[in-house]
């Protein structure tokens, strides 16, 4: 398709409604929408008893006494792992394929319900072990291998919780997620496949336990890179030993279904990340359901491939729990999309025939750059679904991929949700939906979203206004871990109303993204509002990065913002005051290379700093608070804006000159 062409389909034909042969066949019901609004807590009711395996059925659905903190299905029980493997295996569906897995070099396992069942078993025998019992926390670094499943099946299987640390964070990162969760044990990998090298994973746990006083009492080690690891006797234990003594037999127990199930950690606008914790019942429910319907899943023929990391919650909500809590067949790839090739994704498509692909805008934009030629070598007849997730994806992208992977013909289903969230939120149907490119378009059913000015009331098309989530839904996180009132500051203060007078409180979930109402009544997401950046389709704090800068000793002042990139979407951009009373021995380049790789080594390469620009002054209001929005438009190319506010109006002036030179 031309560039014109292109064009022409965004100014001129911006709807795309579904094929007749695709409704026909389409999972979700036309009635779907109707039956939630009719009664929304009764709906998630029928969902859980609909979707998934209870040891003990549910008589309430809902407890929202003690708002904020929710309770779905809390007189349940249930097993998560027994409703993503033994049922499936007892139901007759053992010989379906469970995961196929492709390594980076090119090495590949696949492993039946029944098999990935038994590895899970044996697992959560070694666990259990070890000494991990319901409640424990275990911490889990490891590459996208089927090890990173099973672990955590079996974490769950034990009603233990998991903390899944994302491989590229340094040993500081790890430490502080292992330490503020208390986990007993950690789960790695001696190395994992990246871009044709093996990166160590387990001298960075080595690194994150070096002081002793960690809580950490053994380490598992899977045996993935084959490179050499240094290894502490009693502590240090691998993996395919422990499972080949353990008893390939394990009774799941039920659990109530508020039973933590993880906590995840997550950028916030503080210098610490969030502890997330999600529990089970409600979790389970939302992203069975969310990936059922969203995707239009047919488990007897679908081949469905989610490219993120096991690390973030896209990995756990819609690699791990939902498609293996739907019987689901899915690709896992270790690798990146341009290695060993740049045509690798679609290579995989071809040779799996894969028929639902989730992956992000930064991922699409990067495709665009190569060059549909690329893509156009492979067989990608097979694609009938297409997803979008992480950040909103802009219309040009959108066209692009529907025209060049999905065949011209593919729905693309543009989703929005969060760590916090636990599901997607906001999404089209296929099948249902006319679709719309640069829209997430509306809720899904059961989820209700307003949009409302900073004074707290509604906003009119086509004004845009602050997301709010303004009823519970079943997979919202239930705090962060260790900080309640820090979970009420975060994003129940903005506009809720607290009880009182006899009045009843008003809770509303303030998301951090801004986004407006179409004149179809469509949802257009306009991004972060907050000081949290959106890099790849991952949070960074600018207070956390900040903090590293300011963590070296030839730092005495560091501003980090948010810059748009055309293959991220946002790029870290940091202002830099080095400190006057000792020497620094580097040219200005020199140090804005050292910084930059030190923020790679304090927090993971994917914090790295695009620029890091020294400067001598920062941009201050009266009172000494920095102003971001004007390095942002320093950052992004812009003229500057009002400057009126700042104590010195002199600074901008300054730092635009010294950038010149």
């Amino acid at each position: 398709m031309s560039t014109n062409s292109i064009d022409s389909l965004l100014h001129e034909s911006r709807r795309f409604p579904p094929s007749d042969a695709f409704a026909a066949s389409a999972i979700a019901s036309p009635s779907i929408y109707d039956d939630a609004k009719d009664d929304r807590v009764a709906f998630w009711a029928d969902q859980a008893r609909d979707i998934l395996h209870w040891h003990k059925p549910f008589t309430e659905t809902l407890d929202w006494s003690n708002a904020p903190v929710a309770r779905w299905f809390g007189d349940g029980e249930l097993n998560v792992a027994y409703n993503c493997l033994d049922r499936h295996v007892i139901a007759g569906n053992g010989d379906r394929v469970a995961i196929h897995w492709e390594g980076e070099p090119g090495d590949s396992r696949s492993y039946t319900y029944s098999e990935l069942t038994e590895e899970v078993k044996r697992a959560a025998n070694v666990i259990a072990a070890l000494g991990i019992g319901q409640g424990d926390r275990v911490a889990v670094y490891l590459p996208v291998i089927p090890e990173a499943v099973i672990a955590m099946l079996a974490i769950a299987r034990l009603g233990a919780v998991h903390s899944v640390v994302f491989g590229g964070f340094s040993s500081e990162s790890l430490r502080s997620r292992i330490d503020d969760a208390g986990a007993k044990l950690v789960i790695t990998a001696d190395g994992g496949w990246r871009k044709g090298k093996v990166f160590p994973l387990k001298a960075a746990v080595d690194g994150a336990l070096e002081n002793g006083t960690s809580t950490v009492t053994n380490v598992l080690v899977v045996k993935r890179g084959e490179n050499d690891v240094e290894w502490t006797a009693g502590r240090d234990l691998w993996w395919h030993d422990e499972l080949a003594k353990a008893d390939p037999e394990h009774e799941a127990q039920g659990f109530e279904a508020e039973n933590p199930l993880f906590v995840l950690y997550t950028s916030g606008t503080t210098g610490k990340p969030k502890g997330i914790l999600h529990t089970s019942g409600g979790y389970l429910t939302q992203v069975a359901f969310t990936h059922k319907n969203v995707f239009d899943l047919h488990p007897e023929t679908d081949v469905y491939w989610c490219t993120a990391d096991v690390g973030w919650i896209t990995g756990h909500s819609y690699v791990i729990y939902g498609p293996l809590a739907n019987g689901a067949t899915q690709l896992m790839y270790e690798g990146t999309p341009d290695t060993p090739h740049q045509g690798r994704w679609w290579e995989l498509i071809e040779k799996y025939k894969v028929s639902i692909f989730y992956t992000a805008p930064t991922a699409i934009r990067s495709a665009m750059k190569i060059g549909r030629q690329v893509a156009q070598r492979f067989d990608l007849s097979s694609i009938r679904v297409l997803g979008s997730v992480g950040e909103p994806i802009n219309p040009e992208a959108w066209i692009w991929y529907r025209d060049v992977i999905g065949g011209g013909t593919a729905p693309i289903v543009d989703t929005w949700w969060q760590t916090e969230t636990g599901g997607i939120m906001i999404s089209a149907l296929p099948g249902l939906t006319t679709l719309k490119p640069g829209s997430a378009q509306v809720p899904i059913p059961g989820v209700k979203i307003d949009i409302l000015g900073e004074d707290g009331t509604r906003v009119d098309p086509p004004q845009g206004g602050l997301l709010v989530v303004s009823e519970p839904w079943p997979a919202m996180l239930r705090g962060i871990w260790g900080d309640p009132e820090r979970f009420k500051e975060a994003y129940w203060s903005r506009f809720s109303t607290p009880a009182a007078d006899g009045a009843d409180a008003d809770w509303k979930y303030f998301a951090g993204d801004g986004a407006h109402v179409d004149s179809d009544g469509d949802i257009v997401l306009l991004g972060r509002v907050d000081d949290v950046m959106n890099v790849s389709g991952h949070r960074l704090s600018t207070q956390e990065i900040e903090s590293a800068l300011v963590s070296h000793h030839m730092v005495a002042e560091a501003a980090v913002v948010g810059a748009a990139d055309e293959a991220t979407g946002q790029a870290v951009v940091a202002f830099v005051i080095l400190k006057s009373n000792q020497p620094v021995p580097h040219t200005t380049a020199e140090s804005s290379a050292l910084l930059r790789a030190h923020v790679a080594h304090q927090i993971g390469a994917i914090a790295r700093p695009r620029q890091v620009f020294i400067v001598s002054e920062l941009p201050k209001t009266r009172s000494g608070k920095i102003m971001r929005r004007l390095l942002q438009d320093v950052a992004e190319g812009r003229e500057i804006g009002d400057t009126t506010t700042l104590a010195d109006t002199s600074v901008m002036e300054i730092i635009s000159d010294r950038l010149k030179q």
